[in-house]
């Protein structure tokens, strides 16, 4: 199996992406065509937009994708692509692709949930991670914690209620009037701001599920209430404080999560896996009490096609494929 050769193409979103893959971790090569620069003036993604421009770029990105590789099209021994969650148009290219080439070639088609992707793009950037261990899903519409049994099992402890962690980030950088994408932006931001400056509340859930609508909610009316009263604020003061509150809240369920299913590594994963501030917590939360903690290179935290490679590598080891009938499933969960 180790000299098997996977496709992996991703488009839930706005990327469009596609990777080749040998064995469960060989990386030959890790396209993504962005569209940050198309959406950025709408400050979001506009699905119709993001559909159409997947449909321009998806065989252009394969194909150097494979010439990357050095690897022909003929000797890709089975594709795995992203069916859900993401956005329906979006994800139906994606499909289209995978599902023909698959079908041309005579392999397999490995139908991949993009967040379980998420997670896998982390045996890519450390060879030596093997499971069991804890993964905190942090995405644009995802926060989860999950505990890793087997490169096949898992079990989800606890997800996000309404807000995501960084749908949170998005809303509260696009009232600041930060740029699209806004999570970045309010990393960047807090850097030169105060993180005790303004008390936001923590957000209070039972067990290890998270909502950050009230965070969002707290940090809204602040600004308001300073713009109505005519009261100067500081932007950097407000990300730093907000930004605290958001990563003081999931290294703690995370920390705690650990704790009580006597898990000593810990993996972060998704495109909030990206904040420095979390990343920093994280690590030196783990640090202090012993835990391993791995995180995946930037270019894998973003939605890329290598981390759905990996995964549908590990589902082709219990022949876990699809057939012609897959479809796109939006609001598919962990």
């Amino acid at each position: 199996m180790e000299n098997i050769l996977t496709l992996g193409i991703e488009t839930s979103c706005d990327e469009t992406a596609a990777a080749v893959l040998r064995g469960g971790r060989e990386l030959l090569s890790n396209l993504i065509s962005t569209q940050i620069p198309l959406h950025r003036k709408f400050g979001g993604v506009v699905p119709e937009i993001a559909s159409r421009n997947h449909i321009v770029n998806i065989m252009p990105v394969i194909d150097e994708a494979l010439a990357k590789a050095n690897v022909k099209l003929k000797e890709i021994n089975q594709v795995a692509v992203t069916f859900g969650p993401g956005l329906a148009g979006a994800l139906l290219v994606g499909l289209s692709a995978a599902k023909s080439l698959a079908y041309a070639l005579n392999v397999p088609l490995i139908a991949v949930n993009h967040l379980e992707g998420h997670i896998f793009a982390n045996f890519l950037s450390a060879p030596d991670l093997e499971p069991p261990f804890l993964a905190l899903v942090v995405s644009g519409g995802h926060t989860a914690l999950i505990k890793m049994i087997d490169y096949n099992k898992f079990e989800l402890l606890g997800q996000s209620r309404d807000d995501a962690a960084g749908e949170a980030f998005d809303k509260i950088a696009r009232v600041m009037d930060l740029p699209y994408p806004g999570g970045p932006e309010i990393d960047k931001l807090a850097k030169s701001g105060n993180p005790d400056a303004v008390h936001f509340p923590h957000p209070k859930v039972t067990g290890y599920d998270f909502s950050f609508s009230g965070l969002k909610s707290a940090v809204l009316n602040y600004l308001n209430s300073a713009q109505m009263k005519g009261e100067t604020i500081n932007p950097a003061d407000v990300a730093a404080s907000f930004q605290k509150t958001v990563v003081d809240t999931l290294t703690e369920k995370t920390l705690n999560a650990a704790e009580e299913f006597k898990l000593d590594k810990i993996v972060l994963a998704g495109g909030v896996a990206a904040n420095s501030s979390l990343e920093k917590s994280l690590r030196e939360a783990c640090e202090n009490r012993g835990f391993g903690f791995y995180y995946p290179s930037k270019i894998l935290c973003t939605d890329n096609a290598a981390m759905i490679a990996c995964r549908g590598y590990y589902q082709s080891l219990e022949n876990n494929f699809a057939d012609s009938t897959l479809n796109a499933v939006p609001n598919l969960g962990l």
